[in-house]
């Protein structure tokens, strides 16, 4: 990396290594290479202690001014549009290039009324405290590394940080009310202040279609959302703009490692302190070690159980399309022969919902153990009959849909993307799960307004507690960020329920 600018001070110095991670990783993402990422870093440590310097000392900060950290980053930001502008740009990310030639960018710029409302409320916070939410949501620091930085009693992180977060919302509140919103939005801006008051309340149908076409407005309703998991999201986004998102799933995928080490050298790595020690190598070798024993001791319980049970012997142990030995495994069916799923509850005498596990063309999902063939259902014992039986399905007539779903990819970046997913359901729904396919191998890694689980290429979001609620004819929507490599062709066989939706 390119000599950084001399620190003038010990503040300074300590500013610089505690940056030089976080502004290196936002730089790489900006660049097409790492020594363009390199050069970006140092020229934008030099742009942001200018600023820094122009601030002054902590006391005497002015208002509308960013916290130290997000400051250098927003400096790697500023720095990319003058390479652009100085015909430079040819080092820079194409996704960075046609962002910073678009209205968007041109927000963080304009009339202050007019700027992302999270970069608002943060400005308008004192540095502590608007640090403090930073460090903690954005970088995704332990709370003893955020303590040492600050100066805070580390037992009290936490309740500080509760705090914050409510002061944070309190100023984009007061933001988004003052600054006069555009023409299509204005009947929705008190209804969203109403609606965001509340962590029970429930958001009007008219509303959340709306939030689902303005990105203004849904960008408002991250920033009041009473949930923290939507604040860093919020933050992130607002704050950087291009690559905002995917610098947090950087920063989450750095504290998770972290995490995973188990070290007190990498919590000192993550606070700008040079790498660790013998004891550190020692801890990760130990690691390693039990990790493989318990690797070895899972191995020969599922071997000894696959050789205790002889009709199973010939399937694969562990899967997920695995079914009881008798079970015949049946073909699969024609497109013009698949029951719908009430008459697989028909067939199998279930009284809950059935969840449609036809096998597809990629990554089929599991079908439900006990049913027994996918063909026109018939009476066994102890079926109902006559009116009380369920109508046997028309083979040649195909189930109407039960949803219809638009995938949206937002963003995207050599190694991650962002993407939308909206649905419409034709019947009211109390709960919901929303499966895909990924056919290029994509993994998630982060999701708001929605839980999320992933096995291979199958991902599946559970509706969250705000949002299980939907009416007929209503829409549910959330978005993720995900890693891709070679592909990233958008995924396909969408269910809501089980139950298949269309696309469009």
């Amino acid at each position: 990396m390119p000599d950084l600018p001399t620190p003038k001070d010990a503040a300074e110095a300590a500013l610089l290594a505690e940056c030089r991670d976080t502004v290196l990783s936002y730089a790489a993402l900006c660049t097409t290479g790492p020594e363009a990422a390199a050069r970006l870093a140092a020229e934008a440590f030099t742009h942001g202690l200018r600023e820094v310097r122009a601030a002054g000392p902590a006391t005497a900060r002015p208002p509308s001014r960013l916290p130290r950290t997000a400051l250098l980053l927003t400096a790697v930001r500023t720095t990319a549009a003058a390479w652009e502008d100085g015909g430079r740009g040819q080092a820079l990310d194409p996704g960075l290039r046609q962002w910073l030639g678009s209205a968007r960018a041109a927000r963080y710029t304009g009339p202050p009324p007019r700027r992302p409302l999270a970069l608002r409320g943060l400005k308008d916070m004192q540095e502590p405290d608007a640090e403090l939410l930073w460090l903690a949501d954005v970088e995704v620091l332990p709370p003893p590394v955020v303590a040492r930085r600050l100066g805070l009693d580390p037992a009290r992180v936490s309740g500080e940080l509760a705090q914050v977060r409510r002061l944070f919302r309190d100023r984009c509140r007061r933001g988004h009310l003052d600054a006069p919103p555009a023409p299509p939005c204005r009947g929705y801006a008190r209804l969203l202040d109403a609606v965001t008051r509340s962590p029970a309340a429930d958001v009007p149908d008219d509303l959340s279609r709306h939030l689902a076409d303005c990105p203004d407005c849904a960008e408002a309703a991250a920033c009041l959302s009473p949930h923290d998991d939507r604040l860093p999201a919020a933050l992130a986004a607002g704050v950087l703009g291009w690559g905002g998102l995917a610098h947090l799933e950087r920063r989450r995928s750095d504290a998770q490692a972290r995490r995973a080490a188990g070290s007190q050298a990498d919590d000192d790595r993550a606070d700008g302190a040079p790498d660790g020690d013998h004891r550190t190598r020692l801890v990760r070798g130990g690691l390693l070690a039990t990790a493989g024993l318990v690797s070895l001791l899972a191995l020969t319980v599922t071997l000894v159980t696959s050789r205790g049970t002889a009709d199973d012997a010939a399937a694969p142990t562990g899967t997920a399309d695995r079914r009881p030995a008798a079970v015949p495994q049946p073909a699969p069916p024609r497109a013009d022969s698949r029951p719908t799923p009430e008459g697989a509850r028909a067939s199998t005498g279930a009284t809950a919902p059935v969840m449609d596990r036809t096998p597809r063309k990629k990554d089929p999902d599991p079908a439900p153990q006990g049913t027994a063939t996918p063909t026109a259902p018939t009476a066994s014992a102890g079926e109902p009959t006559g009116p009380d039986r369920a109508p046997a399905p028309d083979p040649g007539t195909p189930a109407p849909a039960a949803c219809r779903v638009r995938y949206d990819l937002v963003n995207q970046w050599p190694d991650g993307f962002q993407a939308t997913v909206s649905v419409t359901t034709t019947r009211a729904l109390d709960s919901w799960q929303v499966a895909w396919t990924f056919p290029d191998g994509q993994r998630i890694g982060q999701m708001w307004d929605a839980g999320y689980a992933q096995t291979g290429a199958r991902a599946t979001a559970t509706a969250a507690d705000h949002n299980a609620s939907v009416p007929a004819g209503g829409r549910l929507a959330f978005g993720f960020i995900a890693s891709w490599r070679g592909r990233n062709a958008p995924p396909d066989g969408f269910t809501l329920n089980g139950r298949e939706c269309e696309s469009g």
